[in-house]
């Protein structure tokens, strides 16, 4: 038997910290290779962290709230002598008997992970061959040791990541990935219930947004009961913590100045209709939401400015467009984007739309798609709400409020009709962006808005 320690991982490009939300083992309990132990919170979404080795829980190093550096022990294990860890994710303490060749033993050690050199890694942490990508560590702070019970010294062994291994499912009867069975949490879907269409027999994400029918995850249609605190304090942490640094930030640097156009979107919803029913769509999800990205494109190439980054010495004006997308989870806002989304064909946009959202809804959105985006549309429609003033995201001058499309009356002709009725609103940075531009672009918008077959031109 052996001790093993599992450090917790920088599982995002620069991680430093992270929040214990919820442990999935406790002391006694048998873990095998690549089970889900636990759930932490970083800055920007919930990671499932699988176990590197197998064998009984020892004891639980961190508690359930508690924010731990990067590289500190979170939870030990009686390895049952499958050890296999990773260089930056884990300590591993042989118990090596005092009878046996000290050297010896540290060579079996490195032999073992040595031959697993060539093979793919543990689910969850990325490759070893791009740990060139991660930022640089403090000397000794994650490097994993081979050191046996009594006081002797021994050199240090850098293991390897080894071979790959399928998730653990938490039953024999059900098979999906851990992102999966927590999207089946939310949605409160019993996957025993739910039929699989995966190609190995495995539960898939659409299976379970089926399943849910009328279920959603941002909606309480119950009202909870009154509670018996007069206060409750909530930690100001993770997600919630880097939300209100950027806010805060933008609000107190960038000038803002909003404006609003109310549109006539009865055309862009038969056109949404159409597409629904066509078969070169079968298979993705066509929303609104799809045509009004596609008509922010559309604007952006005639009026350029607003895709740009302020910085005090130039303006940074982008000639492609990384399309940012507010979407509202269980943890937090956060604005993931679509790199290149300009260059997209209407089809591979709404892919990669119903892609950015579901990731989101999973907390599995990573660092590189938070980054680097140049436009912002935050869909509050979805809530029913008809417009707003929304914040810029840092580095972004523009940002576009998309609100619910209802009917309502509408002069056409001079008549009153009841038509399908928006109302778009945006927010710019006023030291790039002069008030001429903001209203030709949201006009730009519009007139897409009004007549998809813009769009081709």
């Amino acid at each position: 038997m052996s001790l093993a320690q599992f450090n917790l991982p920088d599982v995002g490009e620069g991680l430093t910290e992270a929040e214990i939300v919820s442990w999935k083992v406790a002391p006694g309990d048998k873990v095998s290779v690549n089970q889900v132990i636990c759930e932490i919170e970083t800055a920007k979404s919930i990671v499932e962290l699988p176990c590197p080795f197998s064998g009984v829980v020892e004891e639980l190093l961190a508690k359930e709230g508690d924010t731990v550096e990067v590289g500190k022990p979170i939870i030990s294990v009686q390895s049952d002598g499958n050890i296999l860890v990773a260089g930056p994710i884990t300590t591993s303490i042989p118990i090596i008997p005092e009878s046996s060749s000290t050297h010896q033993a540290v060579a079996d050690v490195a032999a073992s992970v040595a031959s697993d050199e060539n093979k793919p890694n543990l689910v969850g942490y990325g490759s070893s061959a791009h740990g060139g990508t991660r930022r640089k560590r403090a000397a000794g702070i994650n490097s994993p040791a081979v050191v046996p019970a009594s006081t002797s010294s021994m050199p240090i062994v850098s293991p390897v990541v080894p071979s790959s291994v399928a998730a653990a499912a938490s039953s024999t009867d059900v098979i999906a990935k851990p992102p999966i069975r927590k999207l089946a949490k939310d949605l409160n879907v019993d996957l025993s219930k739910v039929s699989a269409t995966g190609l190995a027999g495995e539960i898939t994400r659409e299976d379970v947004v089926n399943a849910a029918s009328q279920a959603s995850v941002f909606r309480n249609l119950t009202t909870p009961a009154q509670k018996t605190e007069r206060e409750e304090r909530i930690p100001v942490k993770g997600v919630r913590k880097a939300i209100a640094t950027a806010m805060v930030q933008s609000a107190f640097t960038a000038p803002h100045v909003s404006i609003f156009v109310d549109v006539d979107a009865t055309r862009t919803m038969e056109y949404v209709k159409r597409l629904k029913a066509s078969t070169d769509f079968a298979g993705v999800k066509v929303t609104p939401l799809l045509l009004m990205a596609k008509a922010m494109m559309w604007a952006v190439r005639r009026n350029p400015t607003v895709n740009s980054t302020w910085t005090d010495k130039e303006i940074i004006v982008h000639n492609y467009v990384n399309f940012g997308v507010a979407a509202a989870t269980p943890r937090g806002l956060i604005v993931p984007n679509i790199k290149d989304a300009d260059r997209m064909s209407l089809f591979e946009l709404a892919q990669a739309i119903e892609e950015l959202a579901a990731t989101a809804r999973e907390g599995k959105t990573t660092p590189e798609q938070m980054k680097d985006g140049t436009i912002t549309i935050t869909n509050i429609g979805v809530f029913g709400v008809d417009t707003g003033t929304p914040i810029l995201n840092p580095g972004q001058v523009a940002i576009v409020a998309l609100g619910s499309i209802r009917p309502k009356p509408w002069v056409v002709n001079n008549e009153i009709v009841i038509r399908q009725v928006t109302t778009i609103g945006a927010t710019f940075d006023h030291r790039v962006v002069d008030g001429d531009v903001a209203s030709r672009f949201v006009q730009d918008v519009a007139s897409v808005i009004e007549e998809p077959a813009l769009l081709l031109d």
